[in-house]
């Protein structure tokens, strides 16, 4: 019963975008990290990859016969491997890192907006699951 409410509303997909941010900014936060480590390669999950799988989710949910796998986060987030990502742009060090603290920083604060923005919408959408059931009673 309750399954078949939440599977409804928007829920399901805002709680697979919540996961992928607080996943990435794990992996963002192991870059910053690992600013001084001599070798260290940047870590990403990736996100067009993600944000297509989403679009597809959302074409499923309105159409149920859309092709396309289960669950977003199936082999990367929920398993906790991050893959290495495209080479950022930034510059080697003598040290072989390419760790770029403006641009790890400016990704961190870009998740974090879509994290903050994804909760936001949960919750608004909480509030109204709340009410409609309060109002029933």
């Amino acid at each position: 019963m309750y399954t078949n409410l939440f599977d409804s509303t928007t829920i399901p997909i805002l709680q697979e975008a919540l996961q992928f941010h607080q996943a990435r900014h794990a992996v963002l936060a192991g870059n910053i990290a690992n600013l001084d480590t001599p070798g260290y390669r940047v870590r990403d999950l990736p996100v067009a990859d993600f944000q297509e799988q989403l679009q597809n989710m959302i074409r499923r949910r309105h159409d149920p016969r859309a092709a396309g796998s289960p669950g977003l986060l199936a082999g990367g987030v929920k398993s906790g491997k991050a893959i290495t990502a495209r080479e950022p742009e930034t510059i080697l060090h003598h040290d072989q890192n390419n760790v770029g603290i403006e641009y790890q920083v400016t990704e961190m604060v870009k998740n974090q907006m879509q994290h903050n923005m994804a909760l936001s919408i949960l919750s608004s959408q909480m509030r109204l699951l709340q009410t409609a059931i309060s109002e029933r009673l």
